[in-house]
């Protein structure tokens, strides 16, 4: 199945608020999502992944702080958007927490752990993303960030966080990477 970033997506974006910088985050963030799931050759459901990755960073109209993924999910859930991409908006922060996590984070308690590979996914996109547009690493390619993703979270802790998202994300990389060679 194809699926294609809607103008429309875009526009319910910037009409809820989401600054330029962050709509061509969140667009990048689609496209990569969208390549990724491709390249692995599953049967995932791809509008979910490109308007889960679009919509992910909808509550960095309110904060750019950790709980923009609930606060984004709880606008998703007014603008009517499905509970998969409320979901995948939520549970975007640091790659799926576990309850213990989010009680240290101030966070709702609750398992914020990812459930099927399209979330997986946008997720791993993300992460890749961050590092290709940042520009603190400099990578030549957007391969070359994919060939180089355990080795740059490893060794930054902006991306990697702490040991627990370093093997959360490390662990979408390794599966999704697998799946790749295997298509």
């Amino acid at each position: 199945m194809s699926y294609k970033i809607q103008d429309t997506d875009v526009d319910l974006l910037r009409k809820a608020g989401v600054s330029e910088d962050d709509i061509k985050h969140c667009v990048k963030v689609a496209e990569k999502a969208l390549e990724i799931a491709r390249r692995t050759g599953a049967n995932v459901d791809m509008e979910l992944v490109g308007r889960g990755a679009l919509f992910h960073d909808l509550g960095k109209t309110k904060t750019h702080e950790i709980e923009h993924g609930k606060i984004g999910a709880e606008i998703g859930r007014d603008l009517g958007l499905p509970k998969s991409i409320t979901d995948i908006m939520e549970k975007h922060i640091r790659g799926g927490l576990t309850e213990e996590e989010a009680n240290e984070l101030g966070l709702p308690v609750k398992d914020y752990s990812l459930k099927n590979l399209e979330e997986r996914i946008v997720i791993y996109a993300g992460r890749l993303v961050d590092i290709i547009m940042d520009g603190i690493i400099p990578v030549k390619s957007e391969l070359e960030a994919e060939e180089r993703f355990v080795e740059i979270l490893r060794n930054y802790p902006r991306y990697g966080k702490n040991e627990k998202t370093l093997n959360r994300y490390i662990g979408y990389h390794r599966e999704i990477q697998g799946l790749m060679k295997q298509f």
